[in-house]
């Protein structure tokens, strides 16, 4: 079982890893209108050009249109700190400040009681209020869906810390989901990925880990790091995937990830929309339809120039 220090820097690495993950959670999962862009990127987390003392946040995302339009402070928080209130509305205006742009702070945490604390209203001062916005346990996402578990394996792993201890089915479920995603990561190192795979582990009820463990077509665990994958379909998936080539595959990859982020937003292509999306072999193109996917209206705005 992760130390709480690993876990924190693991999901740090998450957003590290994924940093669109910090705009479609507050869109997806908070409700929060994200201004368009077409790119992402990890700032410098040391805030002290702005500031007067040491001032480093976990993660900074920044949207940019050609220029930054909106800044996202990611504080990950384990437990309470009485000192965060006071630090937390400092990194948003010195980044408010670097970037000229709006900013907000996102706390994300895997404990309830802490979440209910970071909710709390920051009181500045007279007339001024601070309110981060705050993802715990049961803001996270229930991802059940293949393609969009594959696209964000990160978001894949924390539905299971968050929904692991919950319904049998659906908990098993989410954990071949996760493993299948984490295992099939190349971006990530050995070590990271036993991290990732281990949090899926001891996120599970005892239940739930047991009844993973039956299914023969899927995973079992070998380890409190490892799991062992024996399905196989996946070693025929790739087999073909190698035979029809890596970059069909991986343009087929970033087109069902479209579908997969306009199916989570409840927005449904026409077939014909859908065919487009499914025979563009450009992964520019592709990538720039994933980023507009997460804030656009309706469907058509993502062939619009």
């Amino acid at each position: 079982m992760p130390s709480p220090s690993q876990l924190h820097d693991v999901l740090v690495r998450f957003f590290l890893n994924r940093p669109e993950l910090a705009p479609i959670l507050l869109s997806e999962a908070l409700g929060v209108a994200v201004p368009h862009y077409n790119e992402t990127r990890v700032e410098s987390a040391d805030l002290t050009e702005m500031l007067p003392a040491e001032y480093r946040a976990d993660v900074v995302v920044l949207l940019v249109d050609g220029k930054p339009v909106f800044g996202i402070v990611v504080e990950v928080q384990l437990k309470p700190s009485k000192r965060k209130r006071f630090s937390w509305p400092a990194y948003v205006a010195g980044l408010r400040a670097k970037f000229e742009c709006p900013c907000c702070l996102m706390v994300v945490t895997t404990d309830e009681r802490t979440a209910r604390w970071a909710s709390e209203p920051i009181s500045i001062g007279p007339g001024t209020t601070f309110c981060p916005f705050v993802l715990g346990p049961e803001g996270v996402p229930v991802v059940t869906d293949p393609q969009k578990a594959q696209y964000f394996p990160e978001l894949a792993v924390m539905s299971v810390m968050a929904h692991g201890h919950g319904d049998v089915d659906t908990a098993v479920k989410l954990a071949s989901l996760a493993v299948e995603a984490t295992r099939a990561t190349q971006a990530l190192d050995s070590d990271m990925q036993a991290l990732y795979l281990d949090l899926i582990e001891t996120a599970l009820g005892e239940a739930a880990r047991k009844a993973f463990a039956m299914l023969p077509e899927t995973y079992q665990f070998t380890g409190p790091s490892y799991l062992r994958g024996k399905a196989e379909g996946k070693a025929e998936g790739e087999a073909r995937g190698k035979a029809e080539g890596e970059a069909r595959g991986k343009a087929e990859g970033e087109a069902q990830a479209v579908l997969a982020v306009l199916e989570a937003r409840e927005l449904t292509p026409t077939e014909q929309q859908r065919k487009r999306i499914l025979a563009c072999t450009d992964l520019e193109q592709l990538n720039t339809w994933v980023r507009k996917a997460v804030t656009l209206v309706d469907v058509e705005e993502l062939f619009a120039q």
